[in-house]
């Protein structure tokens, strides 16, 4: 298919047709390579010595808090752990452990690909479908209610991905730890205890969809299975150890009576395979009895062994970076970490350590959440009940695209292919939707040539190749946009090989919908230009502007990236040639007379809401580097920019606060920078806008009810690096948008930078005292280190101490 270009003029692909692309999309994904998440696997290797962190070592990357969570409030206090695809958030009551226990497939709904009348899709977890708990788990220890604890502390250990909760009950200090073990496959409870006390109770696992609960006393083992209306398959399985006590079954539980030690193992999953082919079902597997069998497996493996071998492979991808913003005092250092963002916010001063805490924060959820299953949704890996906000759908005109900015940026690039494998597992499905219905004729944003080729999107996609809501033109080029992004930091060749599917597919859409207008030039002459039909700008409107700012941009940057793969990997160059065309006539936006504005419409009138939550009309300044203030971009376009992202305002919700952060760090305002990044710290009550207990980012939707949207835990350590280093391909500048606040002293190493590298950097005063590039890949850049450049060139592997 690569030689040959699909004809716009045909609407109608065969089932023959999609089927064949999906074996090719399907080859491609070599990552997910169509094998089950949840999957037997061969034993792990154990470490042979103790991989844990000293205590003073271990303490810099540690959040801590005074008080449990409550089951009525547990995405706002629980605490998360995950394994890539299995998660659970816990509550850590000392005397009725609770944790929901999540598999990342387990969603409701289908393809969805049956249009209402208005020619948008249906959007709700009947048809859509929704994200949903796998299981519920409580351990019941009556004789710890909180009532009689003291000296109660949880902590959660971020480099090692670890949960730990210690109290005291008459004089005996009680210890138990979770951790979300991706070598085992399981969620681990571990309780131990120092003083001769012992522990006695239950231990149940519930489904949340009227699944019923079989145990089984020869192996101290609780389980169940079903099946969704869709007919996904999962299962879910428990066991518990004692070397000191008796665990025994009890009705529908486990009863454990006077154990001096306890462990509690759990896994499942589901029957998902990322192959359209088989309807996203792998008919091989058993979910209940795999995960019967990991359960089984694990529990007769110390817990000591189940804890090395887990910390050991958490602090693999942990310690692929490091940052630090300088030193709290010693106030702000001893209140628990919710005191202490509530100090941050009541007193306006910063807290350094706090504020490097939170990118540790959003990469400690990046490697629990995405490493080996789908991507990280609305609310990556975690919920709290089976009704998320927008159904914890993958909304694709702004919140899946900001939670993979950060992985490259920290030290993270492999926990970006979770993205890359599903837009190419998705593939197949979206490409026929779109050839079938994008066209309908009662879609206000059909293509009015009639014509129609390659993919596109709606704005919320779920795991079955469906859309919800309404379709999304310009989704497409942005989920590219991405993909592409990451080739830069890496310069993987064979991934992006496996990822030219998408962008080709991309580009003849565009292809097929672009449309002739023409425009006056200033000069007053007349000129004809190429521009998108009729869509919106997100998410304000009108419905059917045609030229926006928003998908000018996105196309423009989705041609330029298509001609340098195709020359990267020396194919279709005649067709890239063609593209190249097509982008010297793309229409690009100029700046309102009216309002002095970058325009967001192809009008000088302000059509929308001046201080809207999206900066649709800035994706030229940001993901996209096509608008700089570098001297390459007209002075007028950089300064309407400017004008519109200062009338969008520095107050906002989480993930717009973050946009904007990185928005300022590309005009190198660092005080903007830096006020929109501590503003997503802010502490949020009753549901306001802000940080959460456990440092998950709340949106407000009503009064006193909030959700939680995860992208501003990604988007905004994004905002913090790009304080620091900002980069394109054979261009790196170190500190371009440092905030005062941080300008002391600090660091940062393991940080991606495009072209093919990394860097590390130390600071004293607000200028670089060492920096030093390591390529992965990239040979060849300019860096600018206070003020001066220097030309760098290195062969992949290599490293280069920068001059100051």
């Amino acid at each position: 298919m690569d030689s040959q270009r699909h004809d716009p003029d045909h609407p109608h692909p065969s089932r023959r047709g999609v089927l064949a692309f999906a074996a090719v999309a399907g080859a491609a994904a070599t990552t997910f390579g169509m094998r089950p998440a949840f999957a037997a696997t061969s034993a792990p290797v154990r470490p042979t010595r103790s991989p844990l962190l000293s205590a003073a070592q271990a303490a810099k990357n540690q959040l801590w808090w005074q008080a449990p969570g409550s089951p009525s409030s547990l995405i706002e206090q629980g605490l998360p752990v995950g394994n890539g695809r299995l998660g659970a958030l816990a509550s850590n009551d000392p005397g009725s452990e609770f944790l929901t226990v999540t598999d990342d497939s387990l969603w409701t709904g289908d393809r969805n690909d049956t249009l209402q009348s208005d020619g948008q899709f249906p959007y709700s977890a009947n048809d859509f479908g929704s994200f949903a708990i796998l299981a519920q788990l409580t351990v019941a220890i009556p004789a710890h209610d909180l009532s009689v604890v003291n000296n109660y502390r949880r902590t959660l250990d971020l480099a090692q991905g670890v949960l730990s909760t210690s109290y005291e009950v008459n004089g005996v200090r009680y210890d138990r730890q979770i951790f979300a073990s991706r070598p085992d496959d399981v969620i681990v409870l571990r309780f131990t205890q120092h003083g001769g006390g012992s522990y006695t109770g239950t231990v149940s696992l519930a489904g949340t969809h009227s699944e019923t609960t079989t145990v089984d006393g020869s192996a101290a083992l609780a389980s169940f299975g079903g099946a969704l209306a869709n007919g996904l398959k999962y299962g879910a399985a428990l066991t518990a150890s004692s070397s000191t006590g008796k665990v025994a079954v009890n009705g529908s539980s486990l009863s454990f009576t006077g154990c001096q030690d306890l462990t509690v193992i759990v896994s499942g999953g589901t029957d998902y395979v990322a192959n359209f082919a088989t309807g996203f079902r792998d008919s091989a597997v058993d979910p209940l009895s795999l995960a019967r069998t990991k359960v089984l497996a694990a529990v007769k493996q110390s817990p000591t062994a189940l804890l090395y071998t887990h910390v050991a492979d958490f602090l693999a991808a942990f310690g692929t970076f490091d940052v630090d913003f300088g030193a709290s005092s010693a106030p702000q250092k001893a209140l628990d970490t919710w005191d202490r963002i509530q100090a941050r916010d009541r007193d306006d001063i910063p807290d350094p350590e706090m504020e490097a805490a939170y990118v540790q924060f959003g990469r400690y959820l990046m490697i629990s959440g995405s490493r080996g299953g789908l991507p990280l949704n609305l609310q990556g890996l975690w919920l709290s009940d089976n009704n998320p906000a927008w159904m914890a759908d993958y909304h694709t005109d702004i919140n899946i695209q900001m939670n993979y900015w950060m992985a490259d940026r920290v030290g993270l690039s492999d926990c970006f292919d979770t993205l890359a494998d599903y837009c190419l597992a998705q593939l197949p499905s979206w490409t026929d939707v779109t050839q079938r219905l994008f066209n309908s004729p009662t879609n206000r944003y059909r293509n009015s040539s009639g014509k129609i080729a390659g993919w596109t999107v709606a704005i919320s996609t779920n795991p079955w190749g469906g859309g919800g809501w309404w379709w999304h033109p310009a989704g497409n080029a942005w989920l590219c946009h991405n993909l592409f992004e990451h080739y830069e930091y890496t310069q993987d060749r064979a991934y992006l090989e496996k990822i030219y599917p998408l962008i080709k597919g991309a580009v003849e859409f565009w292809e097929a919908r672009l449309i002739t207008t023409t425009v006056t030039d200033p000069s007053g002459g007349t000129r004809e230009v190429l521009i998108a039909d009729s869509d919106w700008s997100p998410e304000q409107g009108p419905l059917d502007a045609k030229g926006i700012t928003y998908a000018q941009e996105l196309v423009w940057n989705l041609f330029s990236h298509y001609q340098s793969t195709t020359q990267i990997l020396g194919r279709d160059l005649a067709y890239s040639q063609t593209v190249g065309g097509l982008q010297q006539k793309l229409y690009l936006p100029v700046v309102s007379p009216t309002t002095g504005w970058l325009e967001e419409w192809m009008t000088p009138d302000n059509l929308g809401d001046p201080q809207h939550r999206h900066l649709s009309p800035l994706f030229g300044l940001f993901p996209g580097d096509r608008i700089r203030p570098d001297g390459s971009t007209p002075t007028d376009i950089v300064t309407g920019a400017t004008a519109l992202l200062t009338a969008r305002g520095m107050n906002s919700y989480g993930w717009a606060n973050a946009w904007r952060s990185l928005c300022w760090s590309r005009l190198k305002n660092s005080k903007n920078a830096y006020q929109l990044y501590v503003n997503n710290l802010k502490p949020s009550t009753n549901g306001s806008n802000g940080t959460a207990q456990n440092l998950f980012d709340i949106l407000n939707l009503s009064a006193g009810s909030g959700a939680f949207q995860i992208d501003a835990n990604f988007g905004s350590p994004s905002a913090a690096v790009d304080m620091l280093i900002y980069s394109r391909p054979g261009y790196v500048e170190l500190l371009p948008a440092l905030p005062a606040e941080w300008a002391a002293s600090g660091s940062i190493t393991g940080a991606g930078v495009r072209g093919g590298f990394t860097a590390d950097i130390t600071w004293k005063n607000g200028k670089v005292t060492r920096a030093a590039l390591h390529s992965v890949g990239g040979r060849s850049t300019t860096v600018v280190v206070n003020g001066r450049s220097q030309a760098v060139n290195l062969h992949a592997g290599q490293s280069v101490s920068l001059a100051h």
